[in-house]
């Protein structure tokens, strides 16, 4: 079983604008690393933290189309540690809109890699999601949604916070 996943969303800005929401450290912070922020722009060949405290290894950029990079895969205490990989793509369509669609691979097959892929998944929805309202209408859907936020830390696990 090779644990691994793709999302895709619609933003409806021209390619450019919102790549640069992705490469463009302010933009992502207003929307995505809200929490720590974005250290510095995506640039292939360097390493940026996210979040305060994530290292981001970008890989390759292709200007409005293309940011691949490897971070930290979350590891049960002992285990070794490893990255995976995360490929964003961004395609202009017809309609003036941007198709993004990222796709992270490299999980361990194990009990924790199938609940980190599953947990990454959801944080690349939600992303897309609150990049979406952020490019186009210029709100931040984590301020006062997500959990972590309200309690100002880093989501890092699932939690029940009912």
């Amino acid at each position: 079983m090779t644990l691994e996943f793709r999302v895709n969303g619609r933003i409806g800005k021209p390619v450019a604008d919102v790549f640069d929401a992705v490469v463009n450290p302010q933009k992502l912070s207003g929307y995505f690393t809200t929490i720590g922020g974005a250290s510095a722009p995506l640039v292939e060949g360097t390493t940026v933290t996210w979040w305060g405290m994530a290292p981001v290894i970008v890989d390759k950029v292709e200007e409005n189309a293309l940011i691949v990079f490897r971070w930290d895969a979350m590891v049960e205490e002992g285990e070794d540690p490893y990255k995976t990989r995360v490929e964003m793509r961004f395609k202009a369509l017809d309609d003036g809109g941007t198709m993004v669609t990222i796709a992270e691979t490299g999980w361990r097959e194990n009990e924790r890699g199938q609940k980190s892929s599953y947990m990454n998944c959801e944080g690349w929805s939600q992303m897309l999601a609150c990049m979406k309202a952020y490019v186009e209408y210029g709100i931040n859907l984590r301020e006062g949604y997500y959990p972590s936020e309200l309690k100002g830390v880093v989501a890092s696990e699932q939690q029940d916070y009912t």
